[in-house]
């Protein structure tokens, strides 16, 4: 037989065979003995120009049988996986033991959609931002300058070998989202935070906060109260008294600190609230003008409010938890009741 006539004979072969029987073909077309090897062997007996031309078509021969070999192969996988499927059922109705039980949300992450729903609902937007920040973002942009005692109460881990730290407050967040939009915005930023303190049962070296901010053209202090207020009273009650003291933070003018009437003692005064009748959540204030220079804003043309709010301490006043470790030790018989 000729290349060409092998050829035929095998791809008739190989379209009908069995599994078993392919490599059985393969070794007689492709093996030492085999058919396109025996032509291969009687080369010699022809011209230089007839050696060239069968020389080559078996070559091509075998490569073609060998593949189809593969194709039929994998073909009659595919049959018997498909087979064996058609066979199986699969009974839905069939009742199993399963030994765990389902799981939830961590406690701190509920409070973080909770708070984020009402600013939502309040006409905020949503961003993110890195945890790992250098000191432009997390102190500098924010008006803190270096060696400024403000840094001295945020203080923070560093990377080794360069001047990224662990961000101490998400306020970097404002920054970031600055940088890349125009006013008007409004939008908050959760995420974790750093800094470097004893852990006790109210502080914690990893927490988490919740910055807001809003830009635009003649925004005052009364649209700060306006919201913070609405945020209080949605979160927890109507029936809460809520106000405002003096402070300072560093990356706004004029500061304030928000407090809402205990809602354990309703104001009469108790363990929680340290007999005050007052429990303070939130820090804020109006965005500082050296902020705005920082991300290229004109200060006189746009003003704005910022706050941050620390996620655990809001869901130590709702659930009356006394102690900030209890988020962080993963005793199920705690983080089970939420």
């Amino acid at each position: 037989m000729n290349v060409e006539q092998v050829v035929v004979e095998a791809m008739k072969k190989i379209r009908n065979a069995g599994f078993e029987a392919l490599d059985g073909l393969r070794a007689e077309y492709l093996g030492r003995n085999g058919c396109l090897t025996q032509i291969l062997k009687s080369l010699s007996q022809y011209s230089v120009d007839e050696k060239k031309k069968i020389g080559s078509a078996a070559n091509i021969a075998k490569n073609t049988i060998d593949s189809e070999i593969e194709k039929r192969k994998e073909k009659l996988k595919k049959n018997l996986f498909d087979e064996k499927v058609k066979k199986e059922v699969l009974d839905c109705s069939e009742s199993f033991y399963f030994p765990f039980s389902k799981g939830g949300f961590h406690p701190v992450v509920q409070m973080i959609q909770e708070m984020s729903s009402v600013f939502v609902s309040l006409g905020f937007s949503v961003a993110e931002g890195p945890e790992i920040e250098t000191e432009w973002y997390n102190f500098e942009a924010l008006n803190i300058p270096q060696n400024h005692p403000a840094r001295d109460i945020q203080d923070t881990f560093y990377l080794e070998g360069s001047n990224s730290l662990l961000r101490s407050q998400t306020s970097t967040g404002q920054i970031r989202v600055m940088e890349q939009y125009e006013p008007p915005l409004k939008v908050i930023v959760p995420g974790k935070v750093y800094r470097n303190e004893a852990s006790n049962a109210s502080h914690s070296s990893i927490f988490h906060q919740i910055e807001g901010l809003s830009v635009d053209e003649n925004i005052t202090f009364v649209d700060l109260k306006s919201v913070l207020t609405e945020f209080s009273h949605i979160f927890f009650g109507s029936g809460l008294n809520v106000r405002f003291r003096p402070s300072h933070f560093q990356f706004t003018e004029p500061s304030a600190e928000i407090d809402i009437q205990c809602p354990f003692c309703k104001g009469k005064g108790c363990r929680v609230c340290k007999n005050s009748g007052w429990i303070e959540i939130l820090g804020c204030g109006m965005v500082h003008p050296n902020v705005f220079k920082a991300v290229n804003y004109d200060p006189e043309k746009y003003t704005g409010y910022a706050f941050g709010i620390g996620v655990e301490r809001i869901a130590m006043i709702k659930y009356g938890i006394d102690d900030i470790r209890l988020f962080y030790e993963n005793d199920l018989r705690f983080l089970k009741q939420f």
